[in-house]
């Protein structure tokens, strides 16, 4: 798989250690991106459409881990659901549903994604979206190997 495909498609099936080097990429970017705009290198803006240009990257990188698990890029959609739980503003409810609504489920779905993305392995051999994980090429090399 290349970086493009890695990075912009939803089609096919990554594994766990090219998730876990995307997680580190991404989490690398957003300290970078709110260090320089806390700092004053950065407006805030310029910050913010860094953060929106990591989105595409995010998306299809789990969507092709679920896709490796043999689950649809759907259920992604989980990932927005509690960050719009945790932005919400829930000072109508008492405190305990406030809690549960505002910190506990968005919590759980972030655990429960991350233990299903990041640890467990996926489907063994062929499954609906096509053939085993191949690993990234990062360095733009070909991956067949001639001994001549």
């Amino acid at each position: 798989m290349t970086l493009q495909q890695w990075c912009f498609s939803w089609r096919g099936r990554i594994g766990r250690r090219d998730f876990w080097i995307w997680q580190g990429i991404w989490l690398a970017a957003m300290v970078l991106l709110f260090i320089a705009a806390d700092r004053g290198w950065l407006t805030t803006q310029n910050a913010a459409f860094g953060v929106v240009c990591l989105l595409w990257p995010s998306s299809s990188v789990v969507v092709k881990r679920l896709h490796d698990r043999n689950r649809k890029g759907y259920w992604g959609l989980l990932l927005i659901v509690a960050w719009m739980l945790l932005a919400a503003n829930l000072d109508m409810l008492d405190g305990t549903l406030q809690w549960a609504l505002g910190r506990f489920l968005p919590a759980l779905i972030f655990i429960m994604l991350l233990l299903d993305l990041g640890v467990f392995s996926g489907s063994a051999g062929d499954n609906r979206f096509g053939p085993p994980a191949e690993p990234v090429n990062f360095l733009g090399k070909s991956a067949r190997v001639d001994y001549q």
